[in-house]
């Protein structure tokens, strides 16, 4: 026990050191500040966003092809003009931005984002460039009962997590419930259901909802906010004053120019394209890539963690101790933490030091959880393997590499086959969190699709089918292999 404790302490060790490792990096980076000339020798400015919150950001189906528009994405495309470099565009979710541009994943992050004096404490933003103003949206039912922000005192209100609505309404309605989610669009679904009473939400997005959605009216919050923290703004890595200043200049320009209105207007247009036709069929090839992304990860993870698995499970059962230590310390870790922060931990932590792109970073972490999962299943077929067998191949002069090989792990996954098979199709179902990271799976799709037409529950529909499609398939094709091991025993 005190071996397998001490074991753990290392692993602990281990990782304190890559976090050591990552401030030393980023204090070093941001010592000297070559945040503009980076742009400049790359050719590329890198922003990070969410697309899920009309006008400012989202998705646009026309003619077959999806590109991400709005109003913050034209003011991006102005300020990458204006430094002569490539715009690149990259996707996640809200409460991931900050933390992506903190980590070098991205040189900037917009998304409606507040300066808020908590959020100044981290990253740097550059100026205001939009203030649309606070609004509720309610359900049209509701209409007479809450006529103004007043009203909502003691109501149920949703705000998406980590934002300056979240907070205002924790601070400025007496007596309410704030409910918290990661996108807006499951706080507009949870309205419709009345879950929720009121969502706070930022004035042009809740008047985007109001003209495409007749079930939803927009009450004005009342709120009395600091002209310093209210409004959007662009985000960038602390020490990234040369880049901050750069964009300023085309900030400047776009206030003078009042370019935001004309780029709201053009959000306007995009938002009447995508509601012409909200039929699930017309968004085929977003569900269709997204089966793509999901199978792609799962087939991926499914082979690596078997290999881990099965290293692993050999480890355990090895003569060395620090060897057996080491399986154990890992195993129980992986087990004893969620996947959603082994996710983050890859793309985010590990990826300062190594940039690895979200989609590898998704395989990655799923493959490591999976392996300590597989690592015991098998461990537990060995076990269940008759020591009669280790014997009878012993008497036949089998090194322990041909009996272990030849003799145990055939037995061993037959035995497990099952078992095997249930953490494939969990696998197919936990491989969703890469959502988290921008990766476009299945549920990245789908939100993307609830954001575009703003209908909340068939997407959801359509995804839950698709699962079931994946989940079903691969369920025949586990059976059809595990009768040919039954009727070969």
């Amino acid at each position: 026990m005190k071996k397998n404790l001490k074991a753990i302490i290392q692993i602990f060790i281990m990782i304190a050191a890559v976090f050591t490792l990552t401030t030393v990096f980023s204090n070093s980076a941001a010592a000297a500040d070559t945040s503009l000339q980076r742009v400049k020798e790359r050719g590329e400015l890198i922003m990070v966003t969410s697309p899920d919150y009309p006008p400012y950001e989202f998705q646009v189906n026309k003619n077959g092809k999806d590109k991400i528009v709005g109003m913050d994405i034209d003011v991006a495309k102005k300020v990458a003009k204006d430094l002569h470099v490539k715009l690149v565009i990259k996707s996640m979710n809200f409460d991931s931005l900050l933390v992506a541009i903190q980590t070098g994943k991205a040189d900037m992050a917009i998304g409606g984002i507040n300066p808020t004096a908590a959020r100044r404490q981290s990253v740097d933003f550059s100026k205001i460039y939009y203030s649309g103003g606070q609004s509720f949206l309610i359900n049209s039912s509701d209409v007479n009962k809450y006529k103004s922000a007043k009203n909502l005192k003691g109501a149920t209100i949703g705000a998406q997590t980590g934002t300056l609505q979240y907070g205002l309404a924790k601070k400025k309605i007496p007596n309410s419930t704030v409910k918290g989610m990661d996108k807006s669009t499951d706080l507009v679904l949870a309205l419709k259901t009345h879950k929720i009473d009121a969502l706070g939400i930022e004035k042009p997005s809740a008047e985007a909802y109001v003209k495409n959605d007749p079930s939803l009216k927009m009450i004005s919050s009342g709120y009395h906010l600091n002209k310093n923290e209210i409004g959007a703004a662009i985000a960038f890595k602390k020490g990234s004053g040369s880049l901050v200043a750069a964009v300023n200049k085309s900030i400047d320009q776009i206030k003078k120019q009042n370019l935001t209105e004309q780029y709201l207007a053009g959000a306007g247009k995009y938002m009447k394209v995508n509601t012409v036709n909200t039929s699930m069929f017309h968004y085929w090839k977003y569900f269709a890539k997204g089966v793509e992304y999901t199978i792609l990860i799962s087939v991926v993870s499914t082979f690596f963690g078997v290999l881990i698995g099965v290293i692993l499970a050999l480890m355990r059962f090895s003569k060395q101790k620090w060897l057996r230590g080491l399986a154990i310390s890992y195993t129980e870790f992986i087990r004893g933490t969620p996947l959603m922060v082994q996710v983050l931990f890859v793309y985010f932590g590990i990826g300062v030091v190594v940039n690895i792109p979200a989609l590898i970073s998704g395989m990655i972490a799923v493959s490591l959880n999976s392996g300590a999962y597989v690592a015991e299943i098998i461990r537990g077929g060995i076990n269940s393997v008759a020591k009669g067998q280790t014997e009878a191949a012993a008497s036949l002069g089998l090194s322990k590499g041909d009996l272990m090989r030849f003799v145990i792990l055939p037995q061993a996954f037959k035995n497990i086959w099952p078992a095997l098979g249930n953490e494939f199709i969990s696998l197919i179902k936990e491989s969703s969190i890469v959502s988290i990271i921008g990766v476009t799976d299945l549920i990245y799709q789908l939100n993307i699709v609830r954001a575009d037409t703003y209908r909340g529950v068939m997407p959801i529909f359509v995804a839950m089918l698709l699962y079931f499609v994946m989940t079903f398939a691969l369920t025949r094709v586990l059976n059809h292999f595990e009768g040919k091991m039954k009727h070969a025993g």
